[in-house]
């Protein structure tokens, strides 16, 4: 059971143990288990591109790649949301580092100051071996950490504004390390910026499950979540029919693009999550929401590779 609550407290779940090892406890702050997503997302966008091909140098870039999404641009932004959240955190997760005063804030300051400014000094020295003539993977670092602020920092706080809040994070997790995968290798189009951008709708409804543990606290601070303005059981039905219905669009997209074995294995990948879906988040969003997200994201993120693949064999095919 100890191994169990340490293993939690690293991955920076929920529920965590308060070990005392200071960099146990940094590591708790950026939260790894948030990094699978994006460093995901930079493996579709690589696939979307086309225009991998199997050596060192290049599998060395897309390993580069994955560590600036995660570990250096998602710690950041979790960490400096936990500096940002440490009231609410108080109500709702009062074991996290902060609120709980196992690190002072000193150090959570440095501790985002220096993962700003290693993703950045990482994005550069990508560009420049991309030869990029537009420094565009670190622009788009740039771009994602001024979201990060915005979404966590007053006066705006975009979090505390349901709609608008989730899906600058749904696009942090699913558009811009897209983004950075694809731009690594190719090129951004406007068409794929706007498919990423309504495939970040999936990621809005990722938000609001997220949203679920921190009911209270947001209630007692006046924050709007989702499941705050609409109820958990509204907001749960919301979640459902927009990861749907987003990969139910991307299939119809598929095979538009004569992609249809791609289109169709992304249908049959919505089903067993549609069945989770009824089993776990529409009965009881908030005493579920965990097992939810275990059992039925999987689908939702394989559909996402199977997407780019496609994407990415209609981009080779095209070229040649």
């Amino acid at each position: 059971m100890e191994n169990t609550t340490d293993a939690r407290q690293l991955l920076g779940m929920r529920e965590a143990s308060r070990g005392q090892n200071i960099w146990v406890i940094r590591l708790q702050l950026m939260k790894p288990i948030t990094w699978i997503p994006l460093i995901w997302g930079v493996l579709c966008g690589v696939a979307a591109s086309g225009q991998f091909h199997w050596r060192w140098d290049t599998m060395g870039a897309v390993l580069l790649c994955m560590v600036l999404s995660g570990p250096l641009m998602a710690g950041f932004t979790q960490t400096i949301n936990d500096f940002y959240d440490r009231d609410i955190d108080a109500i709702n997760e009062p074991y996290r580092p902060i609120p709980s005063g196992a690190i002072p804030l000193s150090q959570v300051r440095l501790q985002i100051i220096l993962l700003l400014t290693a993703g950045l000094a990482l994005a550069g020295a990508l560009d420049s071996w991309a030869h990029h003539p537009t420094p565009t993977l670190f622009l788009l670092a740039l771009g994602g950490s001024v979201v990060s602020v915005i979404y966590s920092a007053p006066p705006i706080k975009l979090k505390q504004y349901g709609w608008l809040g989730n899906y600058a994070l749904g696009a942090s997790y699913i558009a811009l390390p897209w983004w950075a995968g694809q731009a690594l290798f190719g090129h951004l189009s406007w068409p794929i910026i706007a498919m990423t951008l309504v495939y970040s709708l999936a990621g809005l409804g990722i938000a609001v499950v997220n949203d679920f543990k921190s009911i209270a606290g947001d209630c007692q601070l006046g924050l709007q979540s989702l499941p705050v303005l609409l109820g958990p059981q509204v907001a749960s039905w919301v979640s459902a029919i927009l990861m749907d219905g987003v990969q139910l669009l991307m299939a119809v997209l598929l095979m538009v693009l004569d992609q249809r074995l791609a289109g169709t294995v992304l249908v049959l990948l919505i089903i067993p999550q549609m069945v989770f879906q009824d089993i776990w988040l529409l009965r009881d969003p908030l005493r579920f929401d965990v097992q939810y997200q275990a059992s039925a994201q999987p689908f939702l993120v394989l559909g996402m590779l199977v997407s780019a693949v496609a994407i990415g064999h209609t981009a080779l095919t095209t070229l040649t």
